[in-house]
């Protein structure tokens, strides 16, 4: 069956469907690679990969380049589902004989729930979806294809599940299917150097954080890896296809998680001349870190999330206040970057948490930040706890509005409200100091495209903080 790997529109700039782990729109311009759809893309011939929001397309317009195809895979999220289902009816209206399937966490969670929204969509996925969409593209039967639940007629059927993956080096890269398919100069992060690129050496997480979502789903808790040559062979295919490309970015939940296996991967991107940077935990040590460095290494994306001990606790984050302390100040030594993470409205937070979350943020003084809201998805524990205690004031797709983070959660003592407005508070009392400021006017002094960038960045932020309080005053 000819193939459309979609990752549809649903609001202007939201990059919270086929990579982003942060399912809204970032406080500047910010898109991730579609790599969970690139998979499938790279094992069915003749296939292609439609990101629509990095390239700006409009619903029209995808079911217009939609023509043809006898099987389309859109990849949904709690906060979009409703969307990509009016998607999935208007391309279905326009072609009643294609075939249209959902994948992604929100499918694997609730299958059924997701089936039985609109008849438009003929099946989902249960798992990882690589091999089911490759084989339902082939055109096995849907009966015969693990992983999936399906329509057949006026019933819902539900197929065994799909083991996880372990050779994952059988996969093809994803970079073949970047070059062929997308527009790399098109996607933006706010930390990593432009043009770059990103891809998995490994899925899974063995941390336990009741809040994120994907090793919870899709991706699970024991760290599936590549081999260090199928890793680097990739890294090099993609250096010669992508020359311009100022940094690669190496997109496992937790990359440092295996350090013999992350110190050899350095060692020999170190022979690539490559600039690249990963997602850490603060728990690497001294001379791993230098290991890194030596290799490459620019930045780490090191989730934080409190600098309150009890919530990190309450949370299963596996992380000391001290420790994180310790680790900060090991990789600067090392001349390594951070970009920190910090999430507003953990159980257990309180106005006086918040306040020591800032301050901690303040004191550790990483490279840059990322402050979210809490985000209950289905599938967590958090999500279960919530329910449980009755915290949750906003489900689905209420965990955006008009692409923004909602407050999802409120406590006794600490309203929605309030979470919602500190995020905003916590950037302005960590940018609007003088060494952040000096920081980046040194970078934007030495580099025009860098001042060009920041000048840009800089408008995004003001206007997306204005939208927010828009969207909080509406609601």
């Amino acid at each position: 069956m000819r193939t459309l790997l979609l990752n549809p529109p649903s609001y202007g700039d939201f990059d919270g469907g086929a990579g982003a782990r942060y399912q809204a729109r970032r406080e500047i311009r910010s898109f991730w690679y579609p790599t969970w759809l690139a998979y499938p893309a790279g094992l069915i011939p003749d296939s292609r990969l439609l990101d629509a929001p990095p390239e700006g397309l409009e619903v029209g317009e995808v079911v217009h380049q939609a023509k043809g195809y006898e099987l389309i895979v859109l990849n949904t999220s709690t906060p979009t589902v409703e969307n990509d289902i009016r998607i999935a009816e208007l391309l279905k209206e326009h072609y009643p004989g294609i075939t249209v399937g959902f994948v992604g966490p929100h499918t694997m969670v609730l299958p059924m729930e997701t089936l039985e929204r609109s008849r438009a969509v003929d099946f989902v996925a249960t798992g990882e979806f690589d091999y089911a969409v490759t084989e339902i593209a082939q055109g096995v039967p849907f009966e015969k294809v693990d992983g999936i639940a399906f329509r057949r007629g006026g019933t819902i059927r539900r197929t065994p599940g799909r083991p996880p993956l372990e050779d994952l080096d059988a996969l093809p890269f994803v970079t073949d299917v970047y070059a062929r398919d997308l527009t790399i100069e098109r996607y933006y992060n706010g930390y990593l150097k432009h043009p770059y690129v990103s891809f998995y050496t490994g899925r899974g997480c063995r941390a336990r954080c009741t809040y994120c979502l994907w090793p919870q789903t899709i991706s699970g808790h024991a760290y599936r890896v590549r081999s260090v040559e199928n890793v680097c062979a990739e890294m090099a295919r993609a250096k010669s296809l992508f020359p311009g490309v100022k940094e690669f970015f190496l997109d496992d939940d937790t990359f440092t998680d295996n350090p013999p296996r992350a110190v050899e991967i350095a060692r020999r991107f170190k022979k690539l001349g490559i600039t690249w940077s990963c997602n850490a935990r603060a728990n690497v040590a001294r001379e791993v870190l230098r290991e890194l460095k030596e290799g490459g290494l620019r930045l780490l994306t090191v989730g934080i999330e409190s600098g309150n001990q009890k919530i990190l606790n309450t949370i299963k984050k596996g992380t000391r206040i001290e420790q994180i302390r310790t680790f900060v100040k090991e990789a600067k030594e090392t001349g390594i970057l951070l970009h920190a993470a910090f999430i507003l409205g953990l159980p257990g937070e309180t106005p006086e948490t918040i306040e020591e979350t800032i301050r901690f943020a303040l004191e550790l003084d990483p490279y840059s930040i990322q402050v979210s809201l809490v985000a209950p998805y289905p599938g967590t524990e958090l999500y279960a706890q919530g329910i449980q205690e009755g915290w949750i004031v906003r489900e689905g797709e209420g965990l955006v509005r008009e692409g923004i983070q909602d407050a999802a959660i409120s406590y006794r003592g600490l309203s929605r409200e309030d979470i919602f407005e500190a995020v905003e508070r916590f950037y302005r009392r960590f940018y609007l100091r003088p060494r952040p400021v000096l920081r980046i006017l040194g970078e934007m002094l030495r580099d025009r495209n860098e001042f060009v960038r920041r000048i840009r960045e800089g408008r995004e932020f003001f206007s997306f903080m204005a939208k927010r309080k828009e969207v909080i005053e509406a609601s």
